[in-house]
């Protein structure tokens, strides 16, 4: 670990009762990067995002936030920590206004004019949700409900973000706004991203870092431009 990783995972082990999924994962994300964890489906992706959120409980190994231990780590406080999770399907609730959903993502954070200042950024950030704030969650197309569900994230101001298939059933202009986005808000606010993507191409042309997973272990992690220019490396793991 150095002085700039801001998530470092060490031998983690997890799954689903009995059958484990995750095996001996090791993975180091610098703070202000964006890391792509790419694999065929069934590679363990969204179980490693599941695992580092506290959504399932790891079997063995560590997970170091800004070199703190997160093992045992409720929930909330993980929260609290920094680390935000907007998981595959978006998360967005159906039957709260787009306003409403928004404030939840700053509930716990005691400075209020801060929380009130982070949600005027979020609507100067995705337009279309100032339009429609009071609109009801179900009321939304899929891109503006993946905006809201990234938007409530970003309300809370972490300081590490874990996306899980933000492409998923959407639109490619609103995929590629969407990516660009990632890249705009690592740039400009120094937010550290672990993004799970199907859409290998465009997760790769907005990372930093790649990381390839297979059958539970990651196989390769190196720079992002290495992985997208090495034709083998993409055919045996990516599939292009």
């Amino acid at each position: 670990m150095t002085a700039t990783d801001l998530l470092v995972v060490r031998g983690l082990v997890a799954g689903y009762g009995a059958a484990p999924v995750l095996r001996a994962i090791d993975l180091t994300v610098p703070a202000g990067t964006i890391a792509a964890v790419v694999g065929a489906n069934g590679a363990g992706k969204t179980t490693l995002l599941r695992a580092l959120s506290g959504m399932i409980r790891p079997a063995a190994g560590q997970v170091l936030l800004a070199g703190e231990d997160l093992r045992g780590t409720p929930v909330e406080q993980l929260v609290r920590r920094g680390m935000a999770h907007v998981p595959e399907g978006r998360g967005v609730i159906s039957e709260l206004t787009v306003d409403e959903n928004l404030r939840l993502g700053g509930l716990w954070r005691r400075d209020r004019a801060d929380a009130g200042r982070a949600l005027d950024e979020v609507y100067q950030l995705f337009e279309p949700l100032a339009r429609r704030r009071r609109h009801l969650g179900h009321q939304l197309s899929g891109g503006e409900r993946q905006m809201l569900a990234l938007g409530r994230a970003l309300v809370g101001r972490p300081r590490l973000l874990l996306l899980d298939e933000p492409s998923l059933g959407l639109a490619p202009r609103v995929v590629a706004r969407t990516m660009a986005l990632l890249r705009q808000l690592r740039d400009r606010t120094g937010l550290t991203v672990l993004l799970v993507e199907q859409n290998v191409r465009s997760a790769l042309a907005v990372a930093d870092q790649g990381v390839v997973m297979s059958l539970g272990r990651v196989v390769i992690a190196a720079p992002a431009v290495q992985l997208r220019d090495d034709v083998d490396l993409r055919h045996a793991y990516l599939g292009f």
